[in-house]
């Protein structure tokens, strides 16, 4: 960490910008030419530039010639598995685990988690991501990186049942401490890895802890169809039967993938609308040749909060959330045969509105509106990859990359200006990861977290 970038106690301006509307429904829309008031850490007014009014000590951005859009949601990632980019490719789903990712993880330490979640929020400001749901080890250390680094994130800790009664406590002690930290940045979900890793006892008993405490679950389930065959053949039910009959529905569920969701799981998850989403991470299935994809069309016609993710680096190589929704539009499209379906404003709404409800922080982000905390993003749609500029909407879903993105505002706090990374030291946060690759790749001990068995 170096320089620090602290909210401006007397708010912030971004003057001069194009700003996208994201509403709840319907199409979104470019309002041109706008000033973007923020005080306190949330948006006061966007109005037309020259008209909005603001406090007189407020830091002044030049968002001319920029677009202004919601900070992406990137609603389902295992953030320090940036340190295994790129190292267990070509594989099937069974290899991943049992003989490369797995292994790795048994040789992780909480400095190693540190580290990478540090360089994966470093990546994430980068691209535009002002929130991130996460699931993984020693949660401590990403809770430090995200405080520090000035990203929004909920925290799911990975509890498989295998570890035990001590690691169910401190899965549960870590909820306690850290739930609305950083200034409300930090928010914790409860994490039981997957129905096929954490028996039902131990879901019954976090789905209890969830509801005492007012927390959420993230969970994989049903993530490809053949884990749903398996529960079908083994219980005679579900992965997400197994998820109401536990209570995790009840509490209220965020489901990595989805994929092996099925017709009769459908009128379930209906039931939970309210409080239940499911994050779509293509390109992870598209890698492992799953099928079929998430079903987006049927979760959204009951009713059920879509988002989209990049699950972890291991497998998505990225955290490059345009993407990600990029993919979500296009094998949406390709899985319903329908060239309809999946608009520019219903995928970007998906990566906006959709991840903050999946994360439980609709009333707080995913829309630049007055009342919602200031999580903005500037984006040059002026490269040649963008031009000409028929519809900005578009350009955003099919032709924007990472590197268009200027300046990240989470909070009201600059993060990122022009380019510049404002609370990460960029060398040496990559020497420091660099240091520790060789030894977290060594997978010759023969140990694992865990076996993949579904």
């Amino acid at each position: 960490m170096s320089e620090t970038a602290p909210a401006t106690p007397g708010g912030l301006v971004v003057t001069g910008c194009d700003v996208l509307r994201v509403p709840a429904e319907g199409e979104c829309e470019i309002l041109r030419a706008q000033d973007i008031v923020v005080a306190h850490g949330r948006i006061q007014e966007v109005g037309p530039t020259g008209t909005a009014v603001a406090e007189t000590a407020a830091e002044v951005i030049d968002g001319r010639g920029l677009l202004a859009v919601p900070g992406l949601v990137n609603a389902h990632t295992h953030s320090p598995m940036v340190l295994m980019r790129g190292a267990a490719e070509d594989v099937t789903v069974e290899g991943w685990f049992n003989d490369r990712v797995w292994p790795m993880e048994s040789n992780l330490t909480p400095a190693d988690v540190r580290a990478g979640a540090l360089l994966a929020c470093a990546e994430m400001i980068r691209s535009g991501v002002t929130a991130f749901a996460d699931h993984y080890f020693f949660p401590e250390g990403i809770a430090e990186a995200v405080a520090g680094t000035g990203l929004r994130a909920d925290i799911a800790p990975t509890y498989f049942s295998s570890r035990g009664a001590a690691a169910l406590e401190e899965t549960v002690a870590f909820a306690e401490k850290w739930h609305g930290q950083a200034g409300g940045r930090v928010t914790v979900s409860l994490g039981p890895h997957a129905p096929y890793t954490v028996d039902d006892a131990d879901l019954r008993t976090l789905s209890g802890h969830a509801r005492r405490l007012g927390l959420r679950m993230h969970i994989h389930a049903a993530e490809h169809l053949e884990q749903t065959e398996a529960g079908l053949r083994r219980r005679g039910i579900t992965p997400i039967r197994v998820l109401h009959e536990t209570g995790v529905l009840d509490a209220g569920a965020l489901i990595a993938h989805g994929c092996g969701i099925v017709a009769q799981d459908l009128p379930l998850l209906a039931e939970y609308a309210d409080r239940t989403a499911v994050a779509c991470c293509p390109k992870v299935y598209l890698k492992h040749a799953l099928f079929p994809l998430t079903p987006v069309r049927e979760l959204l016609d009951a009713g059920v909060t879509v988002a989209a993710g990049t699950d972890g680096a291991a497998g998505h190589n990225t955290l490059d959330m345009w993407e990600a929704l990029r993919l979500v539009a296009l094998t949406q499209k390709q899985a319903v045969r329908d060239a309809t379906w999946m608009t520019v404003s219903d995928t970007l709404r998906l990566a906006t509105r959709g991840g903050a409800r999946a994360l439980g922080l609709q009333d707080r982000i995913g829309a630049l509106e007055p009342g919602m905390r200031a999580d903005i993003v500037l984006t040059d749609l002026s490269g040649l990859h963008c031009r000409p500029l028929h519809d900005p909407r578009a350009a955003l879903v099919y032709s924007a990359r990472a590197t268009d993105v200027r300046t990240v505002i989470v909070d009201g706090r600059v993060l990122m200006l022009d380019g510049r990374l404002l609370t990460v030291d960029e060398p040496a946060l990559l020497a420091e990861a660099e240091a520790r690759v060789a030894r977290i790749l060594d997978t010759s001990h023969g140990r694992a977290v865990q076996h993949y068995d579904p």
